[in-house]
């Protein structure tokens, strides 16, 4: 068959360790046969970026804003130890708060349903998607420990030199302190995305947050997103059918828990990073989320949701035989083509990226999967497959889905 055209490019950002093993595979047996593939390069493996100054991971970033649409592979965020492994010049930052930082994002993650592996909560029967806002909180905090007895206090400095001050504690005795911020315009830019990805997944969107307690930092998100809805969303989301609202933290932990699935969980910076993973496990596998970076904007960087899975690429130099779950990556790349034919009007590529997507979830249900999915799931007598076999038998479902 002749290769499906693609009109413009995406902005390919490769990874580190046994994903990046995946990509390689991924690439050769489900895309590259089938696709005339047109992508931006960028390496960004943790020698690259270290080669650089990180400059690649800035320069990929600012290839999506240019092209709208990128797909990246899982980077590892050098700790001490990744230091002394790779002999880095410095502990360089996560490629994804880099990215997310420069495009001005929300990232969004789902998890991929498959039957055979049974939710843990028994209610749910949709994906739940789990918005993060993605800047500020605890992530760029400051933090003190505190000696002794004395008073602590959060001290503004206008730019004419004037102070505010507000009492934080009086100390009488050791103890800690933690000083955390957040900016109007990223919240509105969190706000815009959540929104505008509701509205283009035509799901309900919840956002929560405590605000009885934190009556001016979570108080401003509440504001700031309900100001923005009534102004400029509310009528759309009437004329679609979907609706928004507020509630605190944990009623949304226990509606989410008796719910059965189908919307949009918006949550700040930390309650996205946890209630995200709580999603993806009691769905069943990190390694069965999706994840894309939307801007205000419009651009989407897609992704894995989780690591570089180190203990299986020392299990592959050593020659060993690995069975390393792909189908998180895969999506990512599906996901990607999607957009990209979406923005460009290429039916071709939007059908091939849900022919990609099918193939995946038919080679699971079919009881042919990798180890992990293989211990949880409820289907008598899988198939263990190994990292590159189960591609494989995805390369097959797509042939005949082709032919």
């Amino acid at each position: 068959m002749e290769k499906i055209k693609m009109i413009n490019p995406i902005v390919e950002m490769d990874g580190d360790e046994m994903t990046r093993i995946l990509w390689k595979m991924i690439k050769d047996e489900l895309l590259i046969p089938f696709v005339d593939l047109n992508t931006e390069y960028y390496d960004l493996g943790l020698e690259k970026r270290d080669e650089t100054g990180d400059q690649i991971t800035k320069d990929a970033a600012e290839a999506v804003k240019r092209l709208g649409v990128g797909v990246k592979c899982a980077t590892i965020t050098p700790n001490a130890a990744r230091v002394e492994e790779y002999n880095l010049k410095e502990m360089w930052k996560s490629p994804n708060g880099t990215i997310r930082a420069i495009l001005d994002g929300t990232v969004f993650r789902a998890p991929i349903i498959v039957k055979g592996i049974e939710p843990y909560v028994k209610s749910w029967k949709k994906p739940i998607t789990i918005a993060r806002h993605a800047y500020g909180d605890v992530y760029k905090a400051s933090e003190m420990k505190i000696p002794g007895p004395g008073k602590c206090e959060i001290v503004y400095t206008d730019a004419q030199g004037r102070e505010s001050r507000e009492l934080i504690h009086e100390f009488d005795g050791p103890g800690i302190v933690q000083g955390m911020h957040n900016l109007n315009r990223s919240i509105e830019s969190f706000a815009h995305c959540c929104f505008k990805y509701a509205l283009d997944t035509k799901q309900d969107l919840w956002f929560a947050s405590k605000d009885t307690i934190s009556k001016k930092y979570d108080h401003t998100f509440k504001d700031i997103l309900q100001e923005i809805y009534d102004n400029e969303y509310r009528e759309q989301f009437e004329d679609a059918g979907i609706t928004y609202f507020y509630t605190l933290i944990d009623d949304a932990v226990a509606r989410v828990v008796k719910s059965e699935g189908g919307y949009i969980w918006a949550c700040k910076n930390y309650d996205g990073d946890v209630m995200s993973d709580m999603v993806a496990t009691a769905f069943g596998s990190l390694a069965m989320m999706t994840s894309v970076l939307v801007s205000p904007d419009g651009c989407y960087e897609y992704e894995a949701a989780h690591g570089t899975v180190q203990r299986h690429y020392y299990n592959h130099l050593k020659g060993e035989k690995t069975s390393t779950n792909s189908v998180a990556t895969i999506f990512a790349w599906s996901g990607a083509l999607r957009k990209r034919g979406e923005m460009d009007g290429n039916s071709e590529l939007m059908k091939f990226a849900d022919i990609l997507e099918k193939a995946t979830i038919d080679t699971i249900e079919s009881g042919t999967m990798t180890k992990d999915l293989a211990l949880i799931t409820s289907m008598k007598n899988p198939v263990i497959a190994g990292s590159e076999e189960f591609i494989k038998a995805i390369r097959v479902n797509i042939e005949k889905a082709l032919s």
